[in-house]
């Protein structure tokens, strides 16, 4: 910028003369009577704003400043709060998980105990009702064999009649049937 300055005074110089660089310089220059009024206001000024702007804007930059920190010593203790909670909750969240773990382990627990009672309750019923099936047969058999018993007696005393010939009386009937029963019952064991 000075020598862009110089080239025109230079240039201005030539064409008056010489005279003009001094008239040239002077313009680009300032006015030292100028300067010092400017310099006072500026000092007066820049005192003033010293003594009654600076200290109320210091004082609410620092309150300010003082809010920042603050701000961020509540942040930093939500911070540690809420990775405490997060802990807790990793805690909790593993006990809830070994809880229902165990639980879960007792009801199939619970669960097997009950299906092995069943089945134990259910082999016994079905014993019971093959022993009453059993004795239900039995009772049958031995009911058939006395019904067969006093069939084939019948016969038998039906058959003796005609080979003796004789009509056999009551007596002697319960008798011959007696002792044919008897041989028959030894005859099953």
């Amino acid at each position: 910028m000075l020598f862009a300055e110089y080239a025109f005074a230079s240039e201005t110089a030539a064409e008056h003369g010489g005279e003009g660089l001094a008239s040239t310089l002077g313009s680009v220059y300032p006015n030292l009577a100028a300067i010092w009024p400017t310099w006072v206001a500026f000092i007066v000024l820049f005192v003033l704003l010293y003594k009654f702007a600076f200290p109320s804007i210091i004082s609410m930059l620092d309150k300010r400043s003082e809010a920042i920190k603050e701000s961020l010593t509540k942040a930093e203790e939500t911070k540690v709060e809420a990775e405490r909670l997060l802990e807790e909750y990793k805690v909790q969240m593993a006990e809830a998980r070994a809880e229902a773990g165990k639980v879960i382990a007792q009801s199939r627990k619970v669960s097997e105990t009950m299906q092995a009672e069943m089945k134990v309750k259910a082999e016994e019923q079905a014993a019971a009702i093959i022993a009453k099936a059993k004795q239900a047969l039995e009772s049958e058999k031995k009911a058939a064999m006395v019904e067969l018993q006093g069939a084939i007696a019948e016969i038998a005393v039906g058959a003796a009649g005609k080979v003796i010939g004789e009509k056999l009386t009551v007596e002697d009937h319960a008798k011959l049937i007696d002792s044919y029963i008897t041989e028959m019952g030894s005859l099953n064991d």
